[in-house]
């Protein structure tokens, strides 16, 4: 699929004269030489590229055209595909929570291909327009803005396109056009009796909210923040955001929420009419997602971590600026308990992969995409100071704004954006292409006779990986008279290197200390046993 448009006619009625029940499709697409399908979806008739017909093989999920004469670098070729089915991954056909009959995609995170002809990977960014014919009590939702609404009547449609009439059955034609690229996981479509709330603009852009009719007093409630607060911290802290509207919709096709550009889907239980912390947190996960996963996508899937670590971040960052350092630390400290909890079953796990293979949802995404992704972020920044972080977040963001990036090219960004440059490939090379955490034991002394602090660290390193880092430590000394503004103790803050093994430093103090802090502000991930010898 090449950048262009791609037009997706569908037909969710059913006919009673269709091969079998679902749906019926039309696809016109700009697309190279290969579409992505899946069986039990049927290719019906030919493959016309404008006008004329071609051959093509449908096996497993692969459709193949064998194209009349050879295609040039760069020449966009113009097919149909009319196909038929239901699909069995993907699109979601079934009743919601209240019983109604609803359609909802399901792509992540190589499902569009169930039931979309499409190039189902991360790297193949593409616009889109979704044209759907629906009975007319459903209202239909997808990326982008809304071009048209038309209502049809049955006698109208049946003549439209060529078939038999259902009496007494009215239709509603909605087409949506999504006009920035975005991967194809992205691509969103729901249809429900949904009520609709267009409560706000951020940036002249509409702010939207969908729930099923049922649940419209509630929802519009509870969606209504943090939406537009998260986006403007969002914009001023790493870019503008990138897209047309922002709907938040009530789905059930997901769990938790899904981050489709423009229409991010939540679960059917995610109304609730409390505005309960769970669900607000899943609201500003998945409005990050808009800057990091949709803007800017991880290249292959061995990178989600790209998406997901910094989405779980940034949600984190939100919360302290919304809702106070407390909130920060308390969801810093629930991720640092289930990566300990994971590394205890999976040591050897690490974020980047090497060519991942199968590739599904339990294979893509694990909570350490999430957990140990934000955790990594959080050390680099304080490892590499807060100017230089923030410089390299926003020039990142820039430099791969619509586009697709590494993970080394996220680290290219962050050693050369900021005088002087750095080298961070240690870094990388041992929190992200390694498994595990450091696990350490500390005891400490004071040496009277050279007023030294003599600090002992041994890093155990049982599941064979071993790390390399500095350390901030509080050392507590009791505070001098005028000092402290009548404190008792006051904290001489200093640093010290995690190495492999066991390793001594010793710090001049002028006092002997009461205490020895590790990692008082929380930079670093790690599990640390520390006595006074």
């Amino acid at each position: 699929m090449t950048d262009g448009v791609e037009s997706f006619e569908l037909d969710l009625v059913g006919r009673n004269d269709a091969p079998e029940a679902g749906m019926i499709v039309n696809a016109v697409g700009e697309i190279v030489d290969e579409l992505g399908s899946r069986k039990p979806l049927t290719i019906t008739g030919s493959v016309p590229e404008e006008g004329t017909e071609l051959e093509f093989t449908h096996a497993a999920d692969r459709l193949r055209i064998i194209l009349a004469e050879p295609s040039s670098r760069g020449q966009v070729r113009r097919f149909r595909v009319q196909y038929h089915g239901t699909p069995d991954r993907g699109l979601v056909i079934g009743e919601n929570m209240h019983g109604d009959r609803t359609f909802f995609s399901d792509n992540w995170p190589n499902w569009a291909r169930n039931w979309l002809p499409t190039i189902d990977h991360p790297y193949e960014k593409a616009t889109a327009e979704m044209v759907v014919t629906a009975p007319i009590h459903y209202r239909v939702i997808s990326n982008g803005l809304l071009v048209e609404e038309t209502n049809l009547a049955a006698e109208e449609l049946a003549k439209a396109q060529s078939t038999a009439s259902m009496p007494g059955q009215d239709f509603r034609l909605t087409h949506w056009k999504q006009s920035v690229p975005i991967a194809s996981w992205l691509f969103a479509l729901g249809a429900a009796r949904f009520a609709v709330d267009y409560y706000g603009e951020f940036d002249k852009k509409s702010l939207q909210t969908w729930v099923y009719i049922q649940d419209r007093e509630k929802g519009f409630y509870d969606f209504a923040v943090p939406t537009k607060q998260a986006m403007k911290f969002f914009s001023d802290t790493i870019g503008p955001y990138a897209y047309e509207k922002l709907a938040n919709v009530q789905s059930n096709s997901v769990g938790g929420g899904m981050e489709a550009a423009t229409a991010i889907f939540y679960g059917d239980n995610s109304v609730t009419g409390e505005r309960t912390v769970r669900w607000r947190n899943v609201i500003i996960h998945e409005i990050a997602h808009q800057w990091w996963g949709n803007a800017v996508t991880e290249a292959d899937w061995d990178d989600v971590w790209l998406s997901e670590g910094f989405a779980t971040y940034f949600t984190l960052l939100y919360r302290e600026y919304a809702y106070g350092r407390d909130d920060f630390l308390e969801g810093l400290t629930a991720d640092k308990q289930r990566i300990i909890n994971f590394y205890a079953e999976r040591p050897d796990y690490t974020i980047v992969h090497d060519n991942l293979d199968p590739i599904g949802r339990d294979t893509v995404t694990t909570g350490m995409m999430y957990q140990k992704g934000s955790w990594f972020l959080h050390m680099l920044r304080g490892m590499i100071g807060e100017d230089r972080f923030w410089s390299g977040i926003r020039a990142y963001y820039r430099l791969y704004y619509n586009s697709n990036a590494t993970t080394d090219d996220f680290r290219e960004v962050m050693e050369n954006t900021y005088e002087p440059a750095i080298d961070l490939t240690d870094f990388f090379r041992q929190w992200l292409n390694q498994g595990g955490f450091p696990n350490l034991r500390s005891n400490w002394e004071w040496d009277g006779a050279t007023n030294e602090l003599v600090i002992r660290l041994e890093q155990i390193d049982d599941d064979g990986y071993v790390f390399e880092m500095p350390i901030p430590i509080a050392i507590m000394v009791p505070a001098r008279r005028g000092e402290g503004r009548g404190a008792r103790s006051q904290a001489l803050v200093r640093e010290i290197i995690m190495r492999p093994g066991m390793s001594e430093t010793r710090i001049e103090i002028d006092r002997e200390p009461t205490e020895v802090v590790f990692d008082p502000d929380h930079w670093v991930l790690m599990q640390m046993e520390s006595n006074r010898r």
